[in-house]
This record gives structure tokens, C-alpha cells and sequence, in this order.
């Protein structure tokens, strides 16, 4: 049923939640894990090349060092894993790498009522458009 499941990772501790479902998931399936780390792009458009250069380094060693966190936890766990940084809009990037894959794992941050509608989510925006199944994982805000 599932080959590939995508968890895409920002890797913050609210994003241990979904990466422990998917890892879960792909264990009962014997999928392979994909861990994605997306640079988000949209926000800098207006910073100096040097500073966006920069920038950009860091973010690229902040992916890398999420996408490691996953590959970690699924080796010890057994499980396949793939890792991917790309650079985009979030929620364009996850659906565009979602191609190869079966299903989607990704949490969210329990956003309620007006907070929600103001700011609007990268997952909200994965669940309306993705054509894969999307298991969203609410992460508790303790």
C-alpha cells in the first residue's frame, strides 16, 4: 500500500510527533521514509545578495542537520529513509516531492480559531491540494 512516505521536517521538537508516525507507519507498511527539509525562499527576496548568500548557508546546515535527526531515528528503527533539502515555497516544494511518494505524514502546530485563519499553515495548504493522502499529526503546544 505504502512504498515512500514523505515526512517533511523542519527540525524543531513539535516535529518529533510526526516524524515517529511516519517512521511507524512505514515500519507496519515497510515503506521508506523520505525526510524533507525545505529552505523556504519567500522571505527574502528583498535582503542583499551577501547577506541572502549567507543566509542561505545556514539554513542549508539547518536542514541538514534535520534531515539527519530523521535518518537517525529511522535507521535505528530499521526503516528505509531518503533525505532531501530543496529550496521554495513550503507548501509548493512538499507537494511537488510528493510525486514519488504515497502518502504525506506532517504535524501541525494546534493552531486554533482566529490564529489559524490569519496565518494559514503550510499543512492546511498540503491537505487541500495534495492528490496523496496527508495524515496530519497534531503537535500539542505544552
Amino acid at each position: 500500500m505504502y512504498d515512500r512516505i514523505l515526512v517533511p521536517t523542519d527540525g524543531s521538537p513539535e516535529g518529533e510527533d510526526a516524524v515517529d508516525e511516519a517512521l511507524e507507519l512505514a515500519e507496519l507498511t515497510g515503506a521508506t521514509v523520505v525526510a524533507l527539509y525545505v529552505i523556504d525562499t519567500r522571505d527574502y527576496t528583498a535582503i542583499p545578495e551577501s547577506t541572502w548568500t549567507t543566509l542561505q548557508e545556514e539554513l542549508r546546515a539547518e536542514g541538514q542537520n534535520a534531515v539527519a535527526t530523521v535518518e537517525e531515528r529511522a535507521n535505528a528503527a530499521g526503516v528505509p529513509v531518503e533525505t532531501e533539502i530543496a529550496r521554495g515555497a513550503p507548501h509548493e516544494v512538499i507537494l511537488e516531492q510528493s510525486a514519488d511518494c504515497d502518502a504525506i505524514v506532517m504535524g501541525t502546530h494546534g493552531r486554533t480559531g482566529v490564529d489559524r485563519f490569519l496565518l494559514g499553515s503550510v499543512t492546511e495548504r498540503v491537505v487541500r491540494q495534495s492528490e496523496k493522502p496527508v495524515l496530519v499529526v497534531h503537535v500539542s503546544e505544552d
